[in-house]
């Protein structure tokens, strides 16, 4: 199957609220645009070097999520150009992203990453952090961000009712943020959560953006 056989077989199948997000991490630009060609706008990096130097080379018409753990210091170089970025795990993180996004004239949409798998090594933040951040008088003056939903990562196993209890506990979570009053801040319409091996399971548990590499662009050499 070509990449766009990949791409077109998962899109037919995705219901109309689900967004995919084409992790293209480690992926030459010819491979991203043979997806941009089949008609795929929105791709995933996890490494900010890397995205800004594709970001470069390819369409300006292309939304770029940053999706792995982000380090402070390398904020400013998307900054210019990211449009979502799906890891932010503490308030010091998203500082800085208003920081660089004011410097920039923008305003960066985030959405905070929960803690919900058993393993230790996930970043994220656990329910109590993250309504502490919401009622945070430095959050409520950040005006560069927007923080627009939340993302999780389940547990790597093959248990299925693991995995599904797991996705559920982060979508309670999403239903109770909606009780938050909304802010030019903060409007919480995303939920990131599902990858290549557990999205449909992802999808029936609520999920509204889904991150799909391998069963797209092949597993990674």
């Amino acid at each position: 199957m070509s990449i766009k056989e990949n791409l077109l077989s998962i899109k037919e199948a995705l219901p109309s609220h689900v967004t995919l997000v084409a992790v293209s991490k480690t992926k030459p630009v010819s491979d991203l645009m043979e997806a941009y060609n089949a008609g795929q706008r929105i791709f995933g990096e996890n490494k900010i070097q890397e995205m800004t130097d594709k970001h470069k080379q390819m369409p300006k018409d292309i939304e770029w999520h940053m999706i792995g753990h982000v380090q402070t210091n390398k904020v400013k170089y998307m900054a210019p150009f990211v449009n979502l970025v799906h890891g932010v795990d503490s308030l010091k993180l998203l500082k800085e992203i208003n920081k660089q996004a004011k410097k920039n004239d923008r305003v960066i949409n985030c959405l905070l990453q929960m803690h919900i798998a058993e393993e230790d090594t996930k970043f994220g933040l656990y329910e109590a952090e993250l309504n502490e951040i919401l009622e945070s008088g430095e959050f409520q003056q950040m005006e560069n961000i927007k923080v627009t939903g939340l993302m999780g990562m389940a547990t790597f196993t093959d248990s299925e009712h693991q995995i599904e209890k797991e996705f559920g506990y982060l979508k309670g979570i999403f239903d109770r943020l909606q009780e938050h009053p909304e802010r030019s801040n903060f409007k919480p319409e995303t939920l990131s959560m599902g990858m290549s091996g557990d999205y449909k399971l992802a999808i029936s548990g609520g999920s509204t953006m889904i991150r799909v590499g391998s069963s797209i662009f092949g597993s990674r050499h």
